[in-house]
């Protein structure tokens, strides 16, 4: 809506520049109003004012009377529905045979006089932080998870344990067992800190909210070693992408014994031979398609520069083929584990 006083200054500059020969269809487009607009507003010679502000505007046949609203918030209020929601209270008044208001006129009103918020006892909901870290190196950030291995009959499961380093995505640790518990989780983290040799170092373990993750014993673990421990939020598995996503590469891989394996020996022999070319000979698409152990054990610069003279070389054999520079082999030096979208401040695992 359009002030008076932005009204005449607008119809004063119209005017004038219409005077200078301009087309007033013009004039109205650069000032953003139309044709029509400014033809109403100068209809009787001066610039008429907005009425609308003042306009009297018939009462709604439908709108509830005074009586009635406080009738809404003396329910809503009552000791028998104060800790009920509306969509809760109307069918309950349906059912004693009385109609006072619709639910949305209940939540309306609720709206209107504040009180559209958390009704009862229990506590209410809560948005939790998400956890954000993020690696420049390896073993700065692990992730950690359990998932299920179909065993030699229906109903029965080997459980596999790995850790894998954000940094890097190499397989730092992992186990199978033939039950879920904090006591092996415990066991699995301290043999992959002595095997990394980071005893002392400042590291995180991100993980989601199972009982085997938030054990005592895997909490004991964890203070004992100075780990700092980060949980996922409740119910949401991409907190964990990257522990999930190498199960899923795990059980995609080619020649998977899907229709479950045989003994437990069997499975760890199969995750073993997984795991080793995982490390060393897979590829992977998130490290420029370097594998996981070049990039734990710093061979990262070697390999680019590398192939940058391997391309580098063939450009300069046929130039004409090439109208762009060379493929960009540069990996990015941080790696971030669940990364804040709205430019908030970043927690950084350093």
């Amino acid at each position: 809506m359009i002030g008076a006083l932005d009204r005449k200054r607008a119809v004063k500059l119209i005017s004038e520049t219409v005077d200078a020969g301009a087309r007033t269809a013009k004039a109205c487009e650069e000032m953003g109003i139309s044709m029509r607009t400014f033809q109403r507003w100068t209809r009787e010679g001066e610039v008429k004012t907005d009425g609308r502000p003042d306009a009297v505007r018939p009462v709604p046949d439908n709108k509830l009377t005074s009586q009635e609203r406080q009738a809404v918030l003396d329910t809503l209020n009552s000791p028998i529905y104060r800790s009920l929601p509306p969509s809760q209270i109307v069918p309950a008044l349906a059912d004693d045979g009385c109609y006072i208001a619709s639910e949305s006129t209940f939540y309306r009103i609720l709206r209107e006089e504040g009180q559209q918020h958390h009704r009862g006892r229990s506590q209410a909901p809560e948005n939790r932080p998400m956890s954000t870290h993020c690696a420049t190196g390896p073993n700065q950030v692990w992730c950690w998870d359990i998932t299920w291995l179909p065993g030699p009959v229906k109903g029965v499961y080997y459980y596999l344990y790995l850790i894998l380093d954000l940094y890097s995505r190499k397989v730092v640790g992992w186990e199978i067992h033939e039950e879920e518990s904090s006591e092996l989780a415990a066991h699995l983290l301290r043999k992959a800190c002595l095997r990394e040799a980071i005893a002392g170092a400042p590291l995180v373990l991100h993980s989601d909210n199972g009982s085997p993750m938030k054990g005592a014993s895997m909490v004991e673990t964890l203070r004992r070693l100075g780990v700092v421990k980060s949980n996922s939020r409740p119910r949401v598995s991409n907190d964990n992408a990257y522990a999930e996503s190498i199960f899923r590469t795990c059980k995609y891989r080619p020649g998977y014994p899907y229709k479950g394996f045989v003994t437990l020996a069997n499975a760890r022999d199969w995750v073993l031979k997984f795991v080793h070319w995982y490390n060393y000979e897979h590829k992977h698409s998130g490290l420029k398609f370097m594998t996981p152990h070049q990039r734990h054990s710093g061979q990262t610069r070697q390999v680019i520069n590398n192939r940058k003279a391997v391309y580098e070389a063939a450009r300069a054999a046929n130039p004409k083929r090439w109208s762009r520079d060379v493929r960009n082999w540069n990996l990015p030096e941080q790696v971030w584990l669940n990364p804040e979208k709205d430019g908030g401040d970043l927690k950084v695992a350093v």
